[in-house]
């Protein structure tokens, strides 16, 4: 199913905020700019939004800035993220993943105390696809090999999980236009990558 969107007019009415206030949070990327996507209507290009991840954070910013000024704001919605790291206890208390889904990342990576954010990116994702039955426990292995292999190259884009024939296959894709496949392969499940580091990130606030 597809996300719901909200056009910037409707946003700025339904919000009571100003043009002007919209994009100050963009540039202090309180607001990430993947969020701000073009489509081409019968009026122009037109700016929309994910409604309901657009909604959520506005309203955290609206009862937050009234004690924060917008620089420590940035700092709660845009962390560097390059000095994220949990130990394996936090992880599970956070919710991000279970301890079963650690076994089997740390089965494939040498022993460690503390996860990165993209190490804790790729156990989030696997958490996600097992919990949904889309893959098996094989086929998560080979989802950590792309993300551990292409992480460092892809900021963004989708990961995709597909089978033809029995035989599965996995790989990210850094820009989403139009992907077309073969009638015989299944795309099992495809994963944001954009909207999985903005659900991570939410789970370390």
């Amino acid at each position: 199913m597809s996300e719901e969107l909200i056009s910037k007019k409707d946003l700025l009415e339904l919000t009571n905020i100003s043009y002007g206030q919209l994009y100050r949070w963009k540039r202090k990327n309180l607001i990430p700019e993947e969020w701000f996507i073009r489509k081409s209507t019968f009026t122009g290009q037109e700016t929309f939004f994910p409604k309901e991840k657009i909604l959520e954070r506005i309203e955290k910013i609206q009862t937050m800035k009234e004690n924060l000024s917008l620089d420590e704001l940035a700092d709660v919605f845009s962390p560097n993220l390059s000095e994220l790291s949990l130990e394996e206890e936090e992880i599970i208390q956070k919710g991000i993943a279970s301890q079963p889904v650690l076994n089997i990342f740390k089965e494939l990576n040498q022993e460690m105390k503390k996860f990165s954010f993209e190490q804790m990116l790729s156990i989030y994702i696997l958490e996600k696809l097992l919990r949904s039955g889309d893959i098996n426990l094989d086929e998560g292995k080979m989802v950590l090999h792309v993300m551990n292999d292409n992480y460092h190259s892809i900021k963004s884009g989708e990961l995709f999980f597909i089978r033809k024939l029995g035989i599965s296959s996995c790989f990210v894709v850094s820009s989403v236009d139009d992907i077309y496949f073969e009638k015989s392969t299944k795309i099992v499940t495809r994963v944001s990558l954009t909207n999985c580091m903005e659900e991570l990130k939410s789970k370390l606030l």
